[in-house]
């Protein structure tokens, strides 16, 4: 009984021992890493700093990497060494999430090297440095616009490239989030109705949501068939709302264009799942109509 309990005391000690060395292992190695990259800051050599800058970005310490290419970048311009440095801040800034400063050394790199080595990558990924940082369809959607010109002049530029089809899937991503943005806007308008502190078009939010909606229907003909049904019934109901809505010399008018939608709608969608409110909608603006005829 004695033998086993000085025995696991003597376990527990070398069990303690060895974390113990293994955090100041840990520690040592941590220190030394840091006294090193403080070395590499401080010194005047361009060359060794260059060489450990490379060795950060295959470590993956993209942060470091950056800083010391950073400093680099300007001082390596017109050398050998300049094209190569000032892809790689690019890449480093890329890999640790700073997309919008990526954006803009990708960007400076293919228009300081046109022919450069990099250049069909750097066109690439400064559509893909925007398309990483494109906002909610809430917010403004020019960084998205852009993003999507980023990729269709490096297909222009790249029309066989390996990276195709990344970046027509990114192009149709992106595209969508603008369609969603369009469908938001629509849909607030809608729900709006006749609230007139928001009738920004001089009329009413209705005539808002079916310009809205028609111009995404416009401007983005490759949008889902599921949206595009979503923007085509949100048109007829609101022709339907405004129509309702009106003073009676307007009224008339109004109807019959409802019922003129509802025909281009069932024409294109005739087993919508919104059929069932398309033929409601029918059904009241002609009965208006046949009443007053």
């Amino acid at each position: 009984m004695q033998k086993s309990l000085l025995f696991h005391n003597f376990a527990t000690q070398l069990y303690n021992m060895r974390r113990i060395f293994l955090l100041l292992s840990g520690a040592a190695l941590l220190l030394a890493s840091c006294n090193h990259y403080n070395t590499v800051l401080k010194t005047a050599d361009y060359e060794y700093k260059y060489e450990a800058a490379k060795e950060y970005f295959v470590k993956g310490q993209y942060s470091r990497s950056a800083v010391l290419l950073g400093e680099l970048v300007t001082i390596m311009k017109g050398t050998s060494r300049g094209e190569e440095c000032l892809y790689m801040l690019a890449m480093a800034e890329f890999c640790d999430g700073n997309y919008d400063t990526s954006y803009s050394y990708f960007k400076k790199y293919y228009q300081s090297y046109p022919k450069g080595t990099f250049v069909e990558h750097a066109r690439f990924y400064a559509g893909r440095s925007l398309y990483e940082s494109v906002p909610d369809t809430r917010l403004d959607q020019s960084s998205t616009v852009a993003a999507v010109k980023e990729f269709q002049e490096f297909l222009d530029y790249y029309p066989y490239t390996q990276l195709k089809d990344q970046a027509q899937d990114m192009i149709f991503a992106l595209q969508d989030k603008m369609v969603e943005k369009e469908y938001d806007a629509a849909r607030l308008y809608y729900d709006l109705g006749s609230y007139m502190g928001n009738c920004s078009y001089g009329g009413s939010n209705y005539e808002a949501c079916i310009v809205t909606a028609r111009n995404a229907l416009l401007d983005y003909p490759y949008a889902s068939p599921e949206r595009r049904e979503e923007f085509s019934i949100m048109i007829l109901r609101a022709k339907y709302e405004l129509a309702r809505q009106s003073v009676e010399e307007k009224r008339m008018d109004r109807y019959r264009d409802t019922i003129d939608e509802y025909y281009g709608f069932m024409n294109e969608y005739p087993e919508s799942k919104y059929l069932k409110d398309a033929q409601r909608i029918f059904a009241q603006a002609e009965k208006y109509v046949n009443r007053k005829s």
